[in-house]
């Protein structure tokens, strides 16, 4: 009887251990992705790497990369700057098809921030990146290439289905807008999952509720998140992306820019694992009679 009770359970266990997905083949695609650069340079690298309505924000706005790129030499150029990166952060959908990693990047072999992908599995099981954009946080402090990431837990729940999660996400994102209009920290740290990382440059990436509470000071008070202008779930309805605009005041001055979270369903509801603010770079004053 004993060993049928063993045997019944070693059973149990190999079969969740089998439905359990694997965010290796995203890691695996990440390091691939910025192997090619080197050779390829950032408009090949990143057009073989990505959908062609991949999006990166870019000068504040949402470009495709077909668009971005389009008549760009596929390989590296003289005298363009290398740029490298890896992965310390990473994990992947119940389902499987979608994963995202983060990780400092240099470069000329100087740290200046973080990027972040969010990757999608394609019907004839290649995995190319559908979002990629980049905080200033400090790099400084964070593990090396040849290190294994921190993997975020896979979800043990998912909504009935994408669109399902895509409407319950929207939601979220309406009432954390809203709370952000009075007080962005505690917006934020209502729906901030204690596993998650949060960029606020140029701090060093926050990990945890105590450093993500002091990270936030860093933010002004109040943001007014606009609408979500894109981004997508997985299958399993358990992993959403979204970007859209974000206006604020630093020192009496109109700031513009986007936000980019990652959600996770989780029991509780939905939560924030990854969080960037992208600003829209401050267009320089015109020559003095121009």
């Amino acid at each position: 009887m004993r060993s049928l009770v063993i045997a019944a359970a070693l059973t149990v266990a190999t079969s969740a251990a089998a439905q359990t997905p694997d965010a290796a083949p995203v890691i695996a695609a990440e390091r691939a992705f910025a192997a090619d650069f080197p050779a390829m340079g950032l408009a090949g690298s990143f057009q073989k790497w990505s959908r062609p309505d991949a999006i990166i924000i870019n000068r504040g706005q949402a470009r495709r990369v077909a668009d971005l790129f389009s008549g760009a030499p596929l390989n590296r150029q003289e005298g363009e700057p290398l740029i490298t990166w890896w992965p310390t952060f990473a994990g992947i959908a119940r389902s499987g098809d979608m994963g995202f990693t983060t990780g400092p990047a240099a470069q000329d072999h100087d740290p200046y921030g973080h990027y972040f992908t969010v990757w999608r599995r394609q019907p004839d099981g290649r995995w190319l990146w559908v979002y990629d954009g980049g905080s200033n946080a400090d790099a400084e402090g964070q593990s090396g290439p040849d290190s294994a990431p921190r993997l975020l837990p896979v979800a043990s729940v998912g909504a009935a289905s994408p669109e399902a999660a895509w409407v319950e996400v929207g939601a979220a994102e309406t009432a954390l807008a809203e709370a952000a209009r009075t007080d962005q920290k505690a917006a934020h740290l209502a729906v901030l999952a204690d596993d998650g990382r949060l960029y606020v440059a140029p701090q060093p990436p926050a990990e945890g509720p105590a450093a993500f509470a002091a990270a936030l000071d860093g933010w002004p008070a109040r943001f007014d998140f606009g609408p979500t202008e894109g981004g997508g779930a997985s299958d399993a309805g358990d992993l959403a992306w979204t970007y859209g605009p974000a206006e604020w005041t630093t020192d009496g001055q109109a700031r513009h820019g986007h936000y980019m979270r990652l959600w996770q369903k989780r029991p509780e509801g939905w939560r924030i694992v990854m969080a960037q603010l992208i600003l829209t770079p401050i267009a320089a004053p015109p020559p003095a009679g121009g």
